[in-house]
């Protein structure tokens, strides 16, 4: 539990209700998820593929990649949300397998298990995402694929995911995020390099207001992803 915050934890639980409510609290996520999975699939080539979904929550990522063929597991501390993402999973007839279990303990019990492991939104929920990149590292097989997103940390990503999206648009519920808590491509890519991983693409996400759509973009100021492969 040392690389957990529970306060993160507890938020989401409350929310968990809300997972699949596609108007509801998580609108963004689903909104986003369809671009997130074809950066996945079109760099990694999904079926047939074993794959981890770390902090997975609800399940929406994890669920659409298994439907592209993947055998996926998600993983998560808010059993709440897994509940609701296994009762999903069963009425969808997905298959996929979810556990209420931290990252850095399911590395020491199932190293270089997995060809991919993603981690989307995740960082920036816990004390030390550094350990996270680690355990990352170690449950992909040599030669195996990662893909992180979060959040930068600067003027323009504070005003656009905290104040516009939380306060002014009302995308998100106020307090989800903590600007303290962005992390800055540099830094993940030090921790991709620290731990044994080559970057391989990096791109930015931004939402439009207007056509109320995201895409992927050059722009990697607020919401960026990285892809990364585990070194032979």
């Amino acid at each position: 539990m040392a690389n957990v915050e529970i306060a993160e934890v507890n938020k989401f639980a409350e929310l968990a209700h809300q997972w699949w409510d596609q108007q509801g609290v998580f609108k963004p996520l689903h909104q986003l998820n369809p671009i997130r999975l074809n950066y996945i699939d079109s760099r990694a080539l999904l079926k047939g593929k074993q794959v981890l979904d770390v902090g997975c929550g609800g399940g929406i990522l994890s669920e659409s990649m298994a439907q592209r063929g993947a055998h996926v597991m998600g993983i998560d501390m808010a059993d709440k949300s897994l509940q609701v993402a296994q009762l999903h999973a069963l009425e969808a007839g997905a298959q996929v397998s979810y556990r209420c279990i931290a990252v850095e303990a399911l590395a020491a019990e199932m190293p270089e298990q997995f060809d991919v492991v993603t981690c989307m939104e995740m960082l920036e929920h816990v004390p030390d995402p550094s350990s996270v990149v680690r355990a990352c590292a170690a449950l992909v097989k040599p030669g195996g694929q990662l893909f992180f997103s979060t959040l930068n940390r600067n003027a323009k990503a504070y005003l656009m995911a905290v104040v516009g999206a939380e306060y002014v648009l009302n995308l998100l519920p106020k307090g989800t995020h903590d600007y303290s808590k962005f992390i800055k491509p540099s830094e993940l890519a030090s921790w991709l390099r620290q731990s044994g991983l080559e970057l391989q693409h990096q791109t930015g996400v931004t939402y439009d207001p207007f056509s109320k759509q995201y895409k992927l973009t050059t722009d990697t100021n607020v919401n960026y992803m990285l892809h990364a492969v585990k070194e032979d």
